[in-house]
């Protein structure tokens, strides 16, 4: 190969992503919370992370406008290894962009399946584990004067943290690549994409019956016979009620109501309801 070191190809002689790709997303990857918000939080700088992806793959502006707005969704996830999704998208817009019977669909399908999962490993791992290890280390120095407190403090963050993002970014691209190689075999986009969304809806499932939290205390009956409301519906289905406003909001943003309005909506609805004694 007559290509310097800088076009060398990241995943394979056929691969159009090249070294100065990687580096740039891998730069641009610690930027994720720069530009963090409450609608769908680092979708700006994840779109902003695959740029340079979709500028080598796609030579068309509508087709490059298309895949940096498919970016633009929802987005959460440890920005420490961030990486990884970055490299298994990228992966996928290659073969978005040489192959035209591809899905599109199922590169979000993926993607969103997977950053619950790896925020979960993230957040435990660095913010859970690292960090609090990390700070004693260095409180226990920097108490005692020790100026190395401070600095151990940020190498034992960082040091495993960008071996961690080269090696996600690095193996997202390979693997990615490698497991969407071939599609005519055994129908794997259709596959992978159905059992990816039957996940995603598993995690929103859990994610709303653990964080939603809806109660009647209206009472039925009278004197030592009265009961709870809340039970009778508990036995007809746990969670009932915080499943029921999941899906009216989500019915809401089916219909194009702002995050902003139903947020604010659901706090007034919230203090008039427990003004009334309803909840």
């Amino acid at each position: 190969m007559t290509t310097n070191s800088n076009e060398a190809k990241v995943i394979s002689p056929e691969s159009t992503i090249t070294k100065k790709d990687f580096w740039k997303c891998f730069r641009r990857s610690c930027t994720l919370d720069s530009s963090w918000n409450y609608e769908r939080m680092q979708n700006l700088a994840f779109a902003y992370m695959m740029a340079p992806i979709i500028r080598r793959l796609y030579k068309d502006e509508e087709k490059r406008a298309a895949a940096l707005k498919r970016h633009m969704e929802f987005m959460s996830v440890t920005p420490h290894i961030s990486t990884l999704l970055v490299g298994v998208a990228g992966a996928m817009e290659e073969e978005n962009a040489k192959n035209e019977e591809f899905d599109a669909s199922s590169i979000n399908a993926v993607k969103s399946s997977l950053m619950g999962p790896l925020a979960g490993i993230g957040d435990a791992f660095f913010w859970g584990t690292l960090k609090l290890i990390a700070a004693g280390v260095g409180i226990s120095l920097a108490s005692q004067g020790n100026i190395m407190g401070a600095i151990l403090f940020l190498l034992i963050i960082n040091v495993p943290h960008f071996i961690l993002r080269y090696i996600c970014l690095d193996k997202g691209f390979k693997y990615g690549a490698k497991f969407f190689k071939d599609l005519s075999m055994s129908n794997v986009v259709s596959k992978v994409t159905e059992s990816v969304s039957l996940l995603g809806l598993v995690v929103i499932g859990g994610m709303t019956a653990a964080n939603v939290s809806f109660e009647l205390p209206i009472m039925i009956g009278s004197g030592e016979w009265a009961e709870p409301l809340q039970g009778y519906l508990d036995q007809i289905m746990p969670c009932l009620l915080p499943a029921c406003i999941f899906l009216f909001i989500y019915w809401l943003l089916g219909k194009k109501v702002k995050t902003t309005t139903i947020l604010l909506g659901s706090i007034v609805i919230c203090i008039l309801l427990s003004l009334a004694g309803v909840v």
